[in-house]
């Protein structure tokens, strides 16, 4: 978090970086209150059980891949190794849909077994976590397309970073939660 140090005390945040971070917070909390009904409603003793897609482990491996990819991708920018930069970015891209898509299959597999988002709180959980957590990665990929477009017409570089920093914080953020639900649900199914 880039806080610049002023007279005295205070701090100063670019204020696009601030309005990230608040929304961020409040995403922590809306996973967090769904994981803490989650725990709530899995009590109640009407509960499903069922595997987890394995798609799901496939999918983390991923997310931690595209993780890589971006922080290379953050790297190369503010090292103004540009060619470099576009290629991460561009992994990062087909990364991002690779795991968009293996949620697809997930949930298809999660049908194939008769789990479906109706019908029992169990199913509809995984349902709406891996959904919503798909949600604000699509959210995620349309920011990464602009930094792509802007590194394309090399506007990404050491000496014009917010973009590209703030694409990578998002990034980081989504697969930390992913990686939050992957242990969520694995640990407390």
């Amino acid at each position: 978090m880039a806080l610049k140090k002023t007279e005295g005390t205070q701090f100063k945040m670019h204020p696009q970086k601030f309005a990230m971070w608040l929304f961020m917070v409040s995403v922590v909390m809306l996973f967090a209150a769904f994981t803490s009904a989650y725990v709530v409603k899995q009590s109640s003793g009407v509960w499903l059980d069922f595997d987890l897609p394995f798609m799901f482990d496939i999918t983390t491996g991923i997310v931690v891949l595209s993780s890589v990819f971006m922080h290379l991708a953050y790297h190369y920018a503010k090292t103004n190794e540009i060619k470099k930069l576009k290629t991460f970015l561009v992994l990062t891209a087909i990364t991002g849909f690779a795991f968009l898509a293996g949620q697809l299959i997930a949930w298809q597999e999660l049908i194939n077994d008769g789990v479906f988002f109706v019908g029992n709180p169990a199913g509809s959980f995984v349902y709406v976590l891996s959904g919503l957590h798909g949600f604000h990665l699509v959210s995620a990929v349309i920011f990464l397309f602009i930094v792509v477009i802007s590194a394309f017409k090399y506007k990404v570089h050491s000496k014009s970073l917010l973009r590209i920093e703030m694409c990578t914080t998002y990034w980081h953020f989504l697969g930390g939660i992913w990686l939050y639900l992957y242990l969520f649900l694995t640990l407390n199914h």
